[in-house]
């Protein structure tokens, strides 16, 4: 596998970035997770606006190199991938050892990719069945103290949610804010379906702006599926008719159940998932 690293292709077994790097001593970073279909990137518009946005929050607004997407297809020619992972990472580069960050900023910028077959129309989804989901104590940093729209390398809320995973059979984490409100997994955002109205948590509250979130509910209203946001109890997502988590990497990946709770898909769920996996083939044709 070759890497991109600060403009150059490089093996990955020899893709480093400094120890001084921001991104290694604080988190000082932004990164977007991608998708690649038939060597496009999937709404890269987003992910890069994204990316721009998180960067901006971190005061570093033109740390985007502006020829990124370029760079992401040269890694995935040279590593003959057309169905992928992309993660795009930007740190704020090396700096001295201290807490606050310089004023200018040569950032560092890494493309990593990986292999990852698509299901589509006929296909077999990439996540292997419906999602066993737990709830955790850990919980969603209000907005007040970390925006909730910026994708960073400080992930540490994701990390401890998963955490409390373990012994379990959970694949993820249901997360909650600090008023007990359901937020999202944690790397994903949560849908459910009650009276065939799809409901998901809003934007007003601490998540992340998915951009599978934001295809799904397109595709609802295309679809003239009734869609609400607001704020739900975990009991609302336990008893819904049925439920599902979007991201990058799942797409729409139904929820088998929730703390031991059968719930699982259903024909709305089912209708979401052929119109996504068609709108997919549309866009970049078949498997």
């Amino acid at each position: 596998m070759q890497y991109h690293v600060n403009g150059e292709l490089v093996e990955a077994g020899e893709a480093t970035v400094s120890v001084e790097d921001r991104g290694f001593q604080y988190g000082d970073a932004a990164f977007e997770t991608l998708r690649a279909y038939g060597g496009t990137v999937f709404e890269w518009a987003a992910h890069r606006d994204r990316l721009n946005g998180t960067c901006e929050t971190l005061g570093m607004p033109e740390a985007v190199p502006d020829d990124l997407h370029d760079r992401i297809r040269a890694t995935l020619d040279a590593n003959g991938l057309k169905d992928a992972y992309v993660r795009a990472s930007v740190t704020r580069g090396v700096q001295a050892g201290k807490l606050t960050p310089a004023a200018e900023v040569d950032p560092t910028v890494v493309v990593v990719v990986k292999p990852l077959p698509r299901g589509g129309v006929e296909g077999t989804p990439v996540w292997g069945g419906p999602a066993t989901v737990r709830t955790v104590e850990s919980r969603r940093t209000p907005e007040a103290a970390m925006p909730a729209d910026v994708k960073t390398h400080n992930y540490l809320g994701g990390i401890l949610a998963r955490l409390e995973l373990r012994g379990t059979d959970a694949d993820e984490a249901l997360v909650r804010d600090v008023d007990g409100n359901v937020a999202e997994g944690a790397t994903s955002n949560v849908f459910f379906i009650d009276d065939g109205v799809l409901r998901t948590p809003g934007l007003s509250g601490p998540i992340l702006s998915g951009v599978t979130r934001a295809v799904v509910l397109d595709i609802a209203r295309d679809r003239d599926i009734p869609v609400e946001t607001g704020w739900y109890g975990v009991e609302d997502v336990r008893s819904a008719d049925e439920a599902f988590l979007t991201n990058t990497t799942w797409e729409v990946r139904p929820i088998g159940s929730v703390d031991g709770v059968a719930v699982g898909g259903g024909p709305v769920t089912d209708r979401i998932v052929s119109a996504f996996d068609r709108r997919v083939e549309g866009l970049y044709g078949s498997v």
